[in-house]
């Protein structure tokens, strides 16, 4: 099995809205599948082998297909991925504001969906697409990403409360209660849900939820990637977990798999989880 992970920082105007991005390329894996997990980032994929197979979305209502590029946004259920042994592309970590800037569209918009890049951005995303492939290494392919969406860069209209409850929810890791930064943001909790639900296509409590688990899954992955252990117990607590059954819950409400099963389903693919802590660290 040969599997490589490349971690690229952003340009500096463009890391207010592309939190991470990762090179991935993973060859001689068994068919199967493998799970999108929600997580406080849309995703923008641009596959550059074979196109990307969604079995299954966040949303059970919108039918299986292919994709030749792909914005996935904000969701609270697992998507399903599947791969004939081998996958390789570029994955962005879009941040909301990024969704306005650079895909002129509130992540609201695209909340539980996966849409074709295509249709996101129109010519622009086919031009993406073309050119990434076309490309022969991995410092090309990402100078064609920032060269094309510098481009795209727009005022990114994210009303100032609602982007600082947003850092407060993720920064925290989804400790601060709702109130608490309803009373920061100088809104009441009703008018913080609604402007928040409307901007991010989540409403604060599962934006914390969705934080929580995307901090205590990657910090997963670094310790089964380095070897150490698991400690489940101990990673709930240190997370902000109640407890290890609390974790176990919310890992199956996320992933549809307890924690040690999904690191035995997805062993494959916990070095790009270790990639995007790297890159997020890095930002």
């Amino acid at each position: 099995m040969e599997q490589e992970s490349v971690v690229h920082a952003a340009h500096p105007r463009l890391r207010p809205f592309v939190a991470a991005a990762v090179g991935y390329r993973h060859e001689g894996l068994p068919p199967g599948e493998h799970l999108g997990l929600p997580s406080p980032f849309l995703t923008l994929i641009v596959p550059l082998d074979d196109p990307l197979e969604m079995a299954a979305h966040p949303d059970p209502a919108q039918p299986p297909g292919s994709y030749d590029g792909l914005v996935g946004g904000l969701h609270t259920r697992p998507a399903r991925i599947t791969h004939s042994g081998r996958q390789s592309g570029i994955q962005l970590s879009l941040t909301p504001a990024g969704a306005r800037a650079l895909l002129g569209c509130p992540a609201g918009a695209l909340a539980s969906l996966d849409s074709p890049l295509d249709d996101v951005l129109g010519a622009v995303g086919t031009e993406l697409v073309e050119r990434v492939r076309a490309a022969g290494s991995w410092p090309a392919r990402f100078a064609v990403l920032e060269q094309v969406l510098h481009r795209q860069v727009a005022d990114d209209g994210v009303r100032p409360e609602v982007a600082e409850a947003w850092r407060l929810t993720t920064a925290g890791g989804g400790r601060l209660p709702v109130a608490e930064v309803a009373a920061r943001v100088g809104w009441s909790v009703r008018h913080l849900e609604q402007r928040f639900r409307a901007e991010t296509g989540l409403g604060p409590k599962e934006a914390a939820r969705v934080a929580r688990f995307d901090r205590a899954r990657r910090a997963l992955a670094g310790r089964a990637g380095g070897g150490r252990p698991l400690d489940l117990a101990g990673l709930a607590a240190a997370t902000g977990f109640a407890d290890q059954a609390h974790l176990t819950r919310e890992w199956r409400a996320f992933a549809g798999l307890p924690p040690t099963r999904w690191l035995a389903a997805e062993f494959g693919f916990v070095q790009d989880t270790r990639a995007l802590t790297a890159a997020l660290s890095s930002a």
